[in-house]
């Protein structure tokens, strides 16, 4: 299929000029180069304590724990859950699972009414851990192992660092697709798959929004008409297309987290050479009127230890001197996954709101309850 622009620039007419203007706006805005460039100025030491010397500080601070973790359902906490209280028994940690969007601002009612839950935010809106920094909400802090992160995945005065590397591509029934299998975003429209696509709503999640802006800015906007005529099932999470396609509802699945190093015999989610994909890292910061910040010093030591990282499910690190899966580079030297340009992406606020307008153009307005459910002003309380 022909494309009338790459990867760098959008449609020089129609919607693409306001769209394009926007996400050059967003790579040259001051809040992005202010973030890109600032240096450490506070002095502020890595920690030096071991994980048993903060539990046993944690367990005399009262031993509890609150974290909001963005996320679809709540069961994509267990891991954590299972994993923290098993190697720091006595702490009662509490996990909150809710789409970020509503997260941050929930964070931000909490702060302004004096009613703060969370100890600790992990969260997919990049945006609001600058904003926080800015207004001075966050609790500078650099975990064992700082030093070691990649340098996209913190900030240098320690507000925030990345916990965990997401990527959002799409996947297939291995049986179903059989040799016909999709293997870059243009075979996704291809008319064998009409009715046969699921995907999480772009204009509904802001990591799905970018990946869908970058097939875009890649293949035109002839091909987001192509898909729409695909008449794919869309729902609110982008966990949905991994049960779409899991339960044999749908071959392909679009909008979703996944691994390329997994040894699934069932399903395959693809990260494509020379064609667009996303990830990014998960960033995750401590508030400053947190009722627990030695808990949630442990927390984040915790996650970026060596062992947590090695057991990365997708095969990437926030490190850079961990190699969970030897047969991947580190992520962000991987082009196609277009690390550096989410952040930027996630800075321009009205640029979002326009590619999310254009998208309901074209695949109706979103629809359905949020997955996690509407858990109110205090969850976790």
């Amino acid at each position: 299929m022909s494309s009338n622009f790459s990867r760098r620039r959008l449609l020089a007419t129609g919607a693409g000029v306001a769209l394009g203007s926007a996400a050059t706006a967003a790579a040259q805005s001051p809040a992005g180069a202010a973030t890109a460039g600032v240096s450490s100025r506070t002095g502020l030491r890595e920690e030096t304590r071991s994980l048993d010397e903060l539990y046993q500080a944690a367990l005399a601070e009262g031993g509890k724990l609150v974290l909001y973790q963005g996320g679809d359902v709540d069961s994509q906490a267990a891991g954590v859950r299972a994993g923290f209280s098993s190697r720091f028994p006595g702490i009662d940690l509490t996990v909150v699972v809710d789409y970020s969007k509503y997260h941050d601002v929930r964070v931000d009612n909490q702060l302004a009414t004096g009613t703060l839950v969370p100890d600790v935010v992990q969260l997919q809106t990049l945006q609001d851990f600058t904003r926080w920094k800015r207004e001075g909400k966050l609790l500078p802090y650099k975990p064992a192992g700082f030093s070691k992160v990649h340098k996209g995945f913190k900030d240098p005065d320690g507000a925030w660092t990345a916990m965990a590397v997401i990527a959002f591509s799409f996947m297939y029934d291995i049986q179903a697709a059989g040799a016909a299998a999709p293997a870059t975003p243009l075979d996704l429209v291809d008319p064998r798959w009409k009715d046969a696509l699921a995907s999480s709503y772009p204009h509904d999640d802001d990591a799905v929004l970018y990946l869908f802006s970058l097939y875009q800015q890649t293949y035109g906007w002839d091909w987001v008409a192509r898909f729409a005529a695909q008449q794919p099932q869309f729902a609110r999470g982008s966990h949905t297309p991994g049960l779409a396609v899991n339960g044999k509802q749908k071959t392909i699945g679009v909008g979703t987290s996944g691994s390329s190093v997994s040894t699934s015999t069932t399903v395959k989610w693809v990260a494509p050479v020379g064609h667009p994909f996303m990830a990014w890292g998960q960033r995750a910061a401590i508030l400053k009127q947190a009722a627990h910040p030695t808990a949630a010093k442990l927390y984040l030591n915790w996650v970026l230890s060596e062992e947590r990282q090695k057991a990365s499910f997708n095969g990437w690190s926030v490190r850079t001197d961990v190699l969970p899966n030897p047969s991947l580079k580190p992520v962000w030297e991987n082009p196609d996954a277009h690390v550096d340009g989410f952040p930027r992406f996630m800075e321009d606020r009205a640029a979002i709101e326009r590619w999310k307008q254009t998208f309901a153009l074209y695949f109706g307005e979103v629809k359905g309850d949020p997955s996690p459910g509407s858990l109110g002003l205090h969850p976790g309380r």
